[in-house]
């Protein structure tokens, strides 16, 4: 099994002149195109270009296959994918049926919802150690390693099926969110190492439709095995039944990944991962790569719109048991149903918004669109919850669902187009560490209101900052000019003009600018796609050299005719 980071990979020939390097490998495994191209370390990122054609080592390079797409990356996809869901299962069993575990462990909603928010608190300050053990250690370990501290965890509470092991239970989730970390942010890492030009988004979707699955298991499943019984005896073993179900899983799937998950394949899928490859150990700083990408300012945008989106999502799920239960009693099989089908929904959409991707390379189009009916949907369900119709929130439900939960791989893929060449799972850590931080925060806070207030003016505090997250993903001026900061500008004086309308020209972003809004999706968000101008400079350079052989080939066998066969 192949175990080596790419960007760890020894290469064949000598170190080439300035900036140029040498293909991945043996010579004739790659075009002159990707020899050619010039990766240039600057302050906000590489740069890309052309280099000349004809500085390549060892005289002409052999034309040969330099990509190949295999059928095991489904395998792989389908594997890590098991492991994400198992993840994410236990990481939701205890906030559907928070009112059956209140009464078991007689603590109060907010030590429950604790055993979920755990899950997001330890990935803040464990993201840039795992980040680091994936750059020098690769993917692969990376899985391992998060695989098993999900097992271990899921073992662990087991133990914890008594009234009096609250703590034994808390342990056991904190174990289990160690491997959050290692999982989260596979997906889009996993897909551009593995996949082609025309399917690594949806790849990417499938494999945040893993933890989607397991999230919609987790809602559907424990308030089946887990009854609201009044024995606590009988209680506590169907509370085991359901640990040991998941920690058998967990084990077996541990046992997949360590016997079968591969690192990536011999030859790179697309033209981009191949020159990534490119890249020496020695030009490559972990610590220079995550401050490019703090000082890329699209990136920043996009990380705290993804944290704004994703946060609204992870409190919406993590507080759905109170909200459902609040308006209509004894409904705990309900509630873990309406948080199936935001689930299922949202799979859905992920998959349809990855098969866009391949299909449009419309980013940041997309992107606009999913964020903008997120808010709809948000606004919808507010209006609904309270209405006495079961049926009307599942509709409403699932609609909210569809867009939130498809706006996770969106996410994803923009940024690694934003911050090619730099790791993708580098990227990815960063959007979910935004993700966690603000989960954290709409959690607390939208208990705490609902506490106070109700489930309508928690609901409202979320629609607020969906409203800030999509005014920043893109908005348009009134007079049809793009809001972009000029160079040199104060960004922040022109945030807070957009925002709040204080200019002379009014940045206002009403109903009738929507259809523009999002055909436009010219914002704070930049649209640089730089993989896929990695892909066409790849792409044209190996036309033209191919051009230019032809040329020569044809001078040659001009030179080589018969004297005799001249006038």
């Amino acid at each position: 099994m192949q175990q080596n980071n790419p960007l760890k990979r020894k290469r064949a020939n000598a170190e080439p002149a300035a900036k140029e390097w040498p293909p991945f490998g043996a010579a004739k495994n790659l075009s002159l195109s990707l020899a050619s191209l010039r990766w240039s370390p600057e302050a906000l990122g590489w740069a890309l270009s052309a280099g000349s054609g004809s500085e390549t080592l060892g005289g002409p390079a052999e034309l040969g296959p330099e990509t190949e797409i295999y059928c095991r990356r489904w395998l792989m996809l389908f594997l890590f994918g098991a492991v994400s869901a198992s993840n994410a299962f236990m990481g939701l069993q205890y906030a559907i049926i928070s009112n059956t575990f209140m009464r078991f462990y007689s603590m109060d909603s907010l030590a429950i919802d604790w055993l979920s928010l755990v899950y997001l608190l330890t990935y803040v300050p464990l993201i840039l150690p795992v980040l680091w053990l994936l750059h020098n250690r690769g993917i692969r370990d990376a899985v391992l390693v998060g695989s098993a501290f999900n097992t271990i965890g899921s073992w662990i509470k087991i133990g914890s099926a008594g009234p009096d092991l609250f703590p034994v239970a808390f342990l056991g989730q904190f174990v289990c969110s160690v491997a959050t970390v290692f999982i989260l942010g596979i997906p889009s890492y996993l897909a551009s190492v593995w996949f082609g030009e025309e399917e690594v988004s949806t790849a990417c979707s499938i494999g945040v439709l893993g933890n989607q699955l397991g999230c919609a298991i987790g809602f559907l499943l424990p308030p089946i095995l887990v009854p609201n019984v009044d024995d606590l005896d009988e209680l506590a073993h169907h509370i085991r039944v359901m640990f040991y179900i998941t920690a058998g899983v967990a084990t077996f799937l541990f046992i997949l990944v360590v016997f079968v998950f591969q690192e990536r394949p011999p030859l790179p899928p697309t033209l981009a991962q191949a020159t990534a490859r490119c890249i020496p150990a020695e030009e490559y700083s972990y610590v220079a790569s995550i401050l490019r990408l703090l000082r890329n300012r699209p990136f920043v945008l996009l990380i705290l719109t993804y944290g704004l989106n994703v946060g609204c999502y992870y409190a919406v799920g993590t507080l759905l048991n109170r909200m459902i239960i609040s308006h209509y009693p004894n409904e705990e099989v309900n509630a873990g149903r309406i948080g199936l089908t935001i689930i299922v929904s949202g799979m859905v959409g992920s998959l349809i918004c990855g098969l866009w991707l391949d299909r449009t390379k419309t980013y940041k189009q997309t992107t606009l669109a999913v964020y903008l009916m997120s808010l709809v949907g948000m606004i919808v369900y507010t209006a609904t919850l309270d209405q006495g119709h079961l049926w009307v929130v599942f509709i409403t439900a699932g609609s909210l669902g569809f867009f939130m939960t498809g706006y996770l791989p969106l996410g994803f893929e923009f940024a690694v187009e934003l911050t090619y060449p730099e790791s993708e799972g580098t990227s990815s850590g960063l959007l979910n560490c935004s993700a966690q931080v603000f989960g954290i925060i709409f959690t607390i806070c939208q208990g705490k209101i609902i506490d106070a207030y109700g489930t309508l003016a928690g609901n409202i505090f979320l629609c607020v900052f969906l409203l800030i997250g999509t005014v920043m993903t893109g908005t348009r001026r009134k007079d049809g000019g793009n809001f972009c900061p000029a160079e040199g500008s104060h960004f922040e004086e022109q945030l807070v003009r957009l925002l709040f309308s204080a200019s002379a020209d009014g940045c206002i972003l009403t109903p009738t600018d929507v259809p523009a809004l999002v055909s436009s999706a010219a914002g704070l968000i930049k649209s640089d796609l730089r993989r896929q101008k990695a892909n066409q400079i790849a792409k044209e350079e190996a036309e033209r050299q191919m051009s230019g052989q032809d040329y020569g080939a044809t001078a040659l066998l001009a030179q080589t005719q018969p004297a005799s066969s001249q006038p």
